[in-house]
């Protein structure tokens, strides 16, 4: 089991630099790679009314090997951790070159953070309702 935390431990971690890193490079590392564009930015799905779903997806993605990195350890500080990057990584691109702010972006970084806390308060709430 111990075996299982730590390689999911790396696996936050490394997924965590990697998309910093995707955030402040000045362009699109991932449409270069794809279309050998820095310009074009890949489209996983059609986003969501307001959000942006490639921005869901990876902070969702980020905040789910967060809760089963940490579990019930250090919760209130990931979740902080996990909000302020939500938020410090797309404001950054106010002063990034080549990259723009966008509201979308802004409320799918957001709302990946927001759905996994609130199904994590779900099942936690459920777990204790059910050792009673």
């Amino acid at each position: 089991m111990k075996k299982i935390t730590l390689l999911t431990k790396i696996t936050f971690h490394v997924f965590n630099l990697c998309l910093v890193t995707l955030y402040l490079y000045p362009g699109s590392i991932l449409g270069w790679i794809i279309y050998n564009d820095f310009q074009k930015q890949p489209q996983i799905t059609s986003d969501f009314f307001v959000f942006s779903s490639n921005h869901t997806y990876a902070f969702t993605i980020l905040s789910l090997l967060g809760l089963f990195s940490y579990k019930d350890k250090k919760i209130v500080i990931l979740f902080s951790y996990l909000f302020f990057i939500s938020i410090a990584l797309e404001l950054s691109h106010i002063i990034i070159p080549n990259r723009n702010f966008e509201y979308s972006d802004f409320f799918g970084n957001f709302f990946g953070v927001l759905l996994v806390l609130i199904f994590f308060n779900i099942f936690k709430f459920l777990k204790i309702a059910n050792e009673k």
